[in-house]
């Protein structure tokens, strides 16, 4: 795993609660905010985006992946940090720890996941998340 600095891992928590500001989540009141960082120092991040027909709601992950996809990442995935407006700490869903595989299967990395509260920190990689994922070597 990838050495990240405590600035770093700071950084990238502001800019996952800095995302969940910007939720549209009328239905749930859950915002939600991601951000990914990369091995160049780079951060993407995203927002839930719910919808009335409940099973089209995106998630924070999945938005921020798509936005990196768009800027022609492919792999460097170094370390996601996850935050929500609830109580407690906040994880990837599975359907989001399958997205985030895939890219960082793209460029061989297992990134740190840092699953935030409000007052406590998560941490974990990808694979111990995701044990045994499917992805493009499965095929």
């Amino acid at each position: 795993m990838t050495t990240i600095s405590a600035v770093d891992r700071e950084r990238l928590i502001a800019a996952a609660r800095s995302a969940a500001q910007h939720s549209y989540a009328p239905y749930s009141q859950f915002n939600v905010g991601s951000a990914l960082l990369f091995a160049d120092g780079a951060i993407v991040t995203g927002t839930n985006i719910e919808n009335a027909s409940y099973g089209l709601a995106l998630c924070a992950e999945t938005i921020a992946v798509g936005k990196a996809m768009e800027q022609g990442r492919r792999g460097g995935l170094v370390a996601v940090a996850v935050t929500g407006s609830g109580d407690g700490v906040v994880t990837p869903c599975g359907r989001c720890r399958q997205i985030l595989f895939e890219l960082a299967a793209l460029g061989g990395t297992d990134p740190v996941i840092w699953s935030c509260g409000p007052d406590s920190v998560q941490e974990k990689t990808l694979s111990e998340l995701l044990p045994d994922a499917f992805g493009p070597g499965s095929l």
